[in-house]
């Protein structure tokens, strides 16, 4: 992963990676109900939101023509078209989409194993998700176990991990929010570790470098500023997929 490994943490720094975002002096966690057992909330109703999905043209290309397939949430909604015309400028390939605003992980999976059994995939997968489960973080590694399964050990994936701590929230929620993007993070260190073909786009450790980044590259403690935070992301996702 080249200038990518130089940012590679141990366990704990993952789970302090991005901890500037959290709001200090916290005198006490609000207790978790039994609808919000970790702090962050509950997850609404995704099928409504906003998504980007590409049309059964363009994903036969990609697949015929060495291009990309992204699976992703709303940050990829935003960014996705950004992202598409600077990978088609710098290598010549081009992406597919599917990406949905409020999804988690597991109906992502449900995607990508859509367009395999519908398309096949081509040589590269991205995978823009995993913000959504800071609701339900428990669940995440079996989904990135699918979908490892569902791309095979002959494709390479590149995963984004997660950075949150939405700043409208209470202190409380934002304390849990990133307590809850460092779980997320962990279980994507460890598949790392455990699948050779998958290689992380560290977006947390970078924002967690310089604490000025969490303010200038994020508008709420999620997306990305408009072009500061969408260029540094896609940067970092672009020098991962031109390495595979």
């Amino acid at each position: 992963m080249g200038t990518l490994k130089t940012l590679t943490p141990n366990r704990r720094q993952i789970l302090v990676a991005g901890a500037a975002a959290a709001v200090a002096g916290v005198a006490a966690v609000e207790s978790a109900s039994a609808t919000d057992l970790y702090g962050s909330g509950a997850l609404g109703d995704w099928t409504i939101l906003s998504r980007s999905i590409s049309a059964t043209a363009t994903i036969t290309y990609v697949r015929d023509h060495d291009g990309v397939c992204m699976f992703g949430d709303s940050i990829a909604v935003q960014d996705g078209k950004a992202l598409a015309t600077r990978l088609l400028s710098t290598t010549g390939a081009s992406l597919a989409v599917h990406n949905w605003s409020g999804r988690p992980t597991a109906p992502a999976v449900d995607a990508l194993e859509n367009w395999a059994i519908k398309y096949g995939l081509p040589r590269r997968i991205l995978m823009a998700t995993g913000t959504n489960d800071i609701f339900n973080p428990p669940v995440f590694a079996a989904q990135v176990d699918r979908a490892m399964r569902i791309v095979g050990p002959n494709r390479k994936v590149v995963w984004v991990n997660t950075q949150i701590s939405r700043t409208a929230k209470s202190a409380a929620i934002q304390v849990a929010d990133q307590r809850n993007s460092a779980w997320i993070n962990s279980q994507l260190h460890d598949a790392e570790k455990k699948y050779s073909n998958l290689d992380l786009v560290r977006w947390a450790e970078y924002l967690a470098a310089k604490p000025s980044r969490l303010t200038q590259l994020l508008r709420e403690g999620v997306h990305t500023t408009i072009p500061a935070g969408q260029d540094a992301r896609n940067n970092l996702i672009l020098e991962a997929l031109v390495k595979v």
